[in-house]
Order: structure tokens, then sequence, then C-alpha cells
């Protein structure tokens, strides 16, 4: 028995210490490289600079461009609110709906939940798409492709909570005159804060660290979003290595921020879908 408690200690030591060199140590690189001038930045060390110039490469940051930066955020902010909110709407009505009523549609919304998931994302059809509906390099565009990427894992997340609510709610609501929307929205909606939190933190991170999605499907210099504008301080001749990762810091800061405040609600939202579906 303490052979084994001394073994757990050791294993926790060592998961701290991976974890620190693993997560820690790069943001601590990204962090002194801001604080760097351009000179000092391109030598791309680890070593403390000379004079701290943070704050003055944030505003370098945020006004090249005519502010494209923050037209970045807004476009991004935007693009994440409004993917995120249909994601969550449809996918927990979707999965509701399969986990409650059984019909013979469901093999095949099944199938398609899965196809969703293992199938990678085809870029030249879903250009060619976006061109013929009039919805390339538009908004609406992205946010539509955004939710169709998303939508598989959300549905399979809903579904297995759902699982978990007693279904004597349902018949107790109808008896009381609750319509269906109604039951949706007032009696299982609130049940699924858990999943709902889970998945809107998850998708929001990933919509809003999205590289490719934007750079393919979002193209035009009024549609950048913040991770397209670290091209702005990289070209074949120079390299501001101080103002990129400057950039990359400010675009860090949101997703972190959500995964500190949020990181229980994570959890607890993927172990309840895992373990009562």
């Amino acid at each position: 028995m303490k052979r084994r408690r001394i073994l757990g200690v050791v294993i926790g030591v060592v998961a701290v210490i991976a974890s620190v060199v693993i997560f820690l140590i790069p943001f601590a690189f990204i962090l002194v490289t801001a604080a760097k001038t351009t000179q000092e930045s391109a030598n791309l060390d680890f070593s403390w600079p000379t004079t701290w110039q943070l704050w003055d490469n944030i505003k370098n940051v945020l006004t090249v461009r005519r502010y494209v930066v923050l037209r970045a955020f807004i476009n991004s902010t935007t693009l994440t609110v409004l993917s995120v909110g249909i994601m969550v709407i449809l996918s927990a009505m979707i999965g509701y709906v399969l986990q409650r009523r059984s019909s013979r549609w469901n093999p095949l919304v099944n199938f398609l939940v899965l196809a969703g998931l293992i199938i990678p994302p085809a870029v030249v059809p879903t250009i060619w798409m976006l061109q013929e509906i009039g919805l390339f390099k538009q908004m609406i565009g992205m946010i539509l492709v955004n939710v169709a990427f998303g939508l598989p894992f959300c549905i399979l997340l809903f579904r297995a909570f759902v699982s978990s609510i007693p279904r004597e709610l349902d018949e107790a609501a109808t008896v009381d005159g609750a319509g269906p929307i109604r039951l949706f929205f007032s009696v299982v909606m609130p049940l699924l804060k858990p999943v709902v939190i889970t998945v809107i933190v998850v998708q929001a991170v990933a919509i809003f660290n999205d590289f490719t999605g934007p750079l393919y499907f979002l193209p035009g210099s009024q549609n950048v979003t913040v991770q397209l504008t670290l091209y702005n301080f990289q070209s074949q001749m120079l390299s501001q290595w101080n103002l990129l990762f400057t950039n990359i810091l400010l675009i860090t800061i949101p997703p972190l921020v959500m995964y500190i405040f949020f990181n229980r609600q994570i959890v607890a939202g993927m172990t309840s879908g895992a373990v009562k579906g």
C-alpha cells in the first residue's frame, strides 16, 4: 500500500512537470518574445528582454493596417457566437428527438451523424457549393460551414445526456398541457445545462482558433479573422517576430480565459454524457 502511494505521488509529480513543460514554457516564450524589440526578437532565443516593450507592441499590433486586428476580433466573435448558438439549438433538438422517438429514419440519421465524424471535410466541393448558392466570401456561408462541421459531435453529446433525463418528466409536462416546443425549451433544455456549457466552450474555442476554414471559405480583407492576422507580420523578406508573438498572445487570451473559468463544467458535461449515456 505504501509503495502504491509513493508511486502515485511520483506519477503525479511527473504529470505536473510534464504539464508545465508542455503548456507553460511555450506560453512564457510567447510572452517574453512579445515584450522584446524587433532586433532582440529576431534571435528567437528564450532570453529576458533588456527593455520591456509589451505595451508598445500591443498598440502597434492593434493599429496596424487601419486597426485590422480589432476588425478581425469583431469578425471572429460574430462568427463564433452565431455559429455556436445555431449549433447548440439544432444539436440539442436533434439529439433529443433521436433519443426519445424511434422511427425508421433513426438508422439513417445515426449513419449520417457518424459519417460526419469520420469523413474528412472536402474543401473544393464545399467552395463550389457555396459559390452556387451565392454564400462564398459571406459570413453566413462560413457560419453554415462551421455548423455543418461541428454538428455531429454535438449531437452525440446531447443524445447521450438526454438518455439520463427520466421520461416521466416528458409525460408529466404533456399531461399538464405542454406542447412539443414548450416541453423542450421549458423542461428539457434547462436540464441540459452541463452539456450546453461543454458544447459552447469546446466549439467556441475551435471556431475562434480556426485558421483553414476562413482561409478557404471566407477570403477577403473585410472578412479577416484573428488567426489570419498572423500573416500581417510575416513576409518573405522580413518577419517582425515581436509583433507576431504579440498578436499570438492577444489571440490566446480569450480561449485561455474560457477554459480557466469553465474547466469544471466542461469535465462535468463530458463525463455525464459518457457515463449516463
